[in-house]
C-alpha cells in the first residue's frame, strides 16, 4: 500500500511538473524559446530577462541599441522611416562591452540592415569587459544551455506574475508592441524634478587631463570598430543624445568635461574611417538641453525628445563628417562654458544655491 502511494505521488508530481514546464515553454513570457504565439503580443517590460531571448527568436533586420535613454523610442517610427523591421537591444548604462555582447547575440541568426546605436559619453570610458554576470543578471537566460533553464521554467514568479501579465496585456487595453521597455508613461518631466534630483557639487574640481582615460577609450573604440569591420553589410548609424545642461554642469564641476569631449572626438574620428558608418550629433541642441522641462534628471528626457531625435535621424540632420566633427565638438565645449557661466544661473545662483 505504501509503495503504491509513493508511486502514485511520484507520477502525479512528475505530471504536475511537466504541466508547469509545458505552460512556461508554450507561452514563454521571456521569449527564451520562440517569438510570441499567434494572437499574443510581444509584451516587453523586463530588458534584463527578455532582451536576449528577443534577439535570438524575433524577426527583425534592424536594432535600436543603447542605454535607458533609448527605451522610449517606438520601434514603429524606425520601421516607417527606414523601411525596416526593428527591435531594441538595451542595457542600462549602455557600456560598450555590454552592447557589443548583445550585437553578437543578434548576429548569431540575423542579417541586419541597420544598427541605430546611441553612444553614451560614459560608455567610452567604461569597463571593456561585459558586466552582465557581475551585476547579477540571469545568465541562464543568456547562455544556450537548456540544462540550467529550470531557473526559468520552474519559477513561481514567472508562472504567477510574468505569464499572467503578458496574457493580460495581450488581450486587455491597447498595449503598443513598439513601446518595448518604455518607462516614460508614468514619469514626471520638469525643471523642478530635474534640479531636485541633481546633487550639484558645492565646489569645482580641477579639470582632468583630456587623455586620462586614453587606454580604456582605445579599448572601447576597438570594440566598436570590430563590430563595424565584421559586418560591412550593415549600416551603422551612431548618434549622441541630448543630455541636459545639468549633465554638462556636472561634468565641468567634476573635472571630467575635457576628457568627455576628447573621448568623443577620438571615437568619431575612428568610426568615420568606415564606409558603412554614419554619425549624428545632438548633444549641442541648445534649445533642448537648456530647457529642463524636457528632463526628469540630468540625463533622461521625455518621449517627445526621443521623437525629435528620431526625426532628425530620419532626415539625416546633424551628421558629422571628417571635415566638420572637430568644429562641432569644439562648439560643444564652448556651449558647456556658456552653460556653466550663464545658462545654469537661471536655476542656481553665483554661489551654487537654488
Amino acid at each position: 500500500m505504501e509503495q503504491k502511494f509513493i508511486r502514485s505521488f511520484f507520477i502525479r508530481t512528475c505530471i504536475l511538473l511537466a504541466a508547469l514546464i509545458a505552460t512556461v515553454v508554450i507561452f514563454d513570457p521571456f521569449y527564451q524559446y520562440h517569438k510570441p504565439l499567434p494572437g499574443l503580443k510581444a509584451v516587453l517590460t523586463d530588458k534584463e530577462y527578455q532582451c536576449v531571448g528577443t534577439l535570438r527568436n524575433f524577426d527583425y533586420n534592424a536594432l535600436i541599441v543603447g542605454s535607458s535613454v533609448c527605451e522610449n523610442y517606438n520601434n514603429g517610427w524606425f520601421d516607417q522611416g527606414f523601411d525596416c523591421q526593428t527591435i531594441k537591444a538595451i542595457r542600462s548604462y549602455g557600456a560598450t562591452a555590454d552592447l557589443c555582447y548583445l550585437l553578437d547575440v543578434a548576429y548569431e541568426e540575423h542579417d541586419l540592415d541597420y544598427i541605430f546605436y546611441n553612444i553614451d559619453p560614459s560608455s567610452l570610458s567604461a569597463d571593456t569587459t561585459p558586466t552582465y554576470e557581475s551585476t547579477g543578471c540571469p545568465m541562464y537566460l543568456y547562455d544556450t544551455n537548456l540544462l540550467n533553464d529550470y531557473h526559468y521554467v520552474l519559477n513561481k514568479d514567472v508562472l504567477m506574475e510574468k505569464l499572467p501579465y503578458m496574457l493580460a496585456y495581450s488581450f486587455i487595453g491597447d498595449y503598443d508592441e513598439g513601446d518595448s521597455y518604455n518607462w516614460a508613461q508614468w514619469k514626471y518631466f520638469g525643471a523642478d524634478m530635474a534640479t531636485g534630483l541633481y546633487g550639484r557639487l558645492p565646489s569645482i574640481r580641477e579639470m582632468q587631463p583630456e587623455t586620462v582615460n586614453a587606454e580604456t577609450l582605445q579599448g572601447n573604440i576597438s570594440l566598436l570598430t570590430a563590430q563595424v569591420e565584421a559586418h560591412p553589410e550593415t549600416t551603422f548609424k551612431f548618434f549622441f543624445s541630448p543630455y541636459s545642461m545639468l549633465w554638462w554642469d556636472n561634468a565641468y564641476r567634476t573635472g571630467e568635461r575635457d576628457s568627455v569631449i576628447y573621448n568623443e572626438k577620438e571615437a568619431v574620428k575612428a568610426l568615420l574611417a568606415y564606409d558603412n558608418v554614419e554619425i549624428y550629433f545632438y548633444q549641442d541642441d541648445k534649445e533642448t538641453i537648456t530647457n529642463l522641462d524636457n528632463y526628469m534628471d540630468m540625463i533622461h528626457f521625455s518621449k517627445d525628445i526621443n521623437y525629435q531625435v528620431y526625426e532628425k535621424l530620419a532626415k539625416g540632420e546633424g551628421r558629422l563628417t571628417l571635415e566638420n566633427y572637430e568644429e562641432r565638438l569644439d562648439g560643444m565645449h564652448a556651449l558647456s562654458e556658456e552653460i556653466v557661466k550663464t545658462e545654469i544661473l537661471r536655476y542656481y545662483g553665483e554661489k551654487g544655491e537654488r
